[in-house]
């Protein structure tokens, strides 16, 4: 059986409320929601699926705590993994950078291996600019929980149906996947 990890990192406890969320909508127990500050090289190995969540901070950076988060990450063997990305952002005072944090966590994993599932149409967020978008996709969920707070529960449970069916063909723990009748 599969496990599913989630890591995320979190200054003001806005991505670590989200990362519980996904836990709860995902049938992950709370031991299996990790601050990335803690995550190690075997605890990656422990889980087959990673959800990684980060906020962006500044001018487009990462939460503090991913900076390390991301080399425990590009030592790791990520290939056999899947991966899903998660990010929290202001679409409306970072317009040019929103969640640029995830971008660059994308950036750093995509050549590892590992499979990312979990892309968003960008097509219903508004901002001007992120490096976490290609070919119009976000390259996992973005959310925008100060501007637009009554769009995030909705986000999350389509975002959770569309991890699910990428990982319906294999069976996991801690995983209710959705029966076809």
């Amino acid at each position: 059986m599969k496990k599913i990890g989630i890591f995320y990192g979190s200054s003001t406890g806005t991505t670590q409320g989200i990362a519980e969320t996904i836990a709860s909508k995902l049938g992950v127990p709370a031991s299996d929601v990790i601050d990335v500050s803690k995550m190690n090289a075997d605890m990656v190995k422990e889980y087959e699926v990673l959800l990684l969540g980060t906020s962006t901070w500044g001018d487009g950076e990462l939460q503090d705590d991913w900076y390390d988060g991301v080399k425990v990450l590009k030592e790791s063997d990520l290939k056999e993994k899947t991966i899903a990305l998660f990010g929290c952002g202001d679409a409306e005072s970072y317009c040019d950078t929103f969640c640029d944090g995830m971008g660059i966590i994308y950036e750093d994993i995509k050549d590892s291996g590992c499979t990312i599932v979990g892309k968003v149409s960008a097509k219903d967020y508004s901002f001007s600019s992120s490096i976490a978008v290609i070919d119009g996709m976000f390259v996992g969920l973005a959310l925008d929980d100060i501007n637009e707070s009554d769009k995030t529960e909705e986000r999350i449970d389509a975002w959770v149906s569309d991890i699910k069916n990428h990982l319906a063909s294999v069976s996991y723990t801690h995983l209710t996947l959705p029966t076809n009748s």
